[in-house]
């Protein structure tokens, strides 16, 4: 009983890092075709769904090309495109660099306990930030991509 139940834990921590190194290929070759082809001039890309519907601006439009000129080094124009995103992005790439070490590895990088009350609020402002990027009003047009 207690050889299978290593084996089976054997079989699941080696789909777990295969599970992680094929989402990893997978990012790659999402940066290298962002990196190659700009969203702005390439068709590859969809539309923003709600841009589209609405014409309004989602909290995620602008990210595409703001990770394109972040990838060509420009975190200037980056920031004027989706500045929320921008902002974000060193807790999602900590979050997902942790997560991949982890399965792959078994390393723990250590845990960031997050209280539900600044949960709710980066909630608040991502909102709030949805909002104010629609106001055709300077300075808030300064958010819209």
């Amino acid at each position: 009983m207690v050889g299978r139940h290593i084996s089976i834990s054997f079989v699941k921590q080696r789909n777990q890092r295969l599970e992680a190194f094929l989402i990893l290929l997978a990012a790659i070759i999402g940066i290298i075709l962002l990196y190659i082809f700009n969203p702005v001039t390439s068709s590859i890309y969809p539309p923003c769904p709600f841009h589209a519907l609405t014409g309004l601006y989602c909290p995620g439009c602008g990210s595409l090309r703001a990770l394109h000129q972040i990838l060509h080094g420009d975190l200037s124009r980056s920031f004027g495109l989706n500045p929320l995103m921008v902002l974000s992005l060193p807790f999602l790439a900590y979050g997902l660099l942790s997560s991949f070490v982890d399965r792959i590895g078994g390393i723990s990088f250590p845990v960031v306990f997050i209280p539900a009350t600044c949960i709710w609020s980066y909630l608040g402002v991502i909102l709030l930030f949805w909002v104010v990027r629609n106001i055709p009003a300077y300075p808030f047009s300064l958010l819209a991509p």
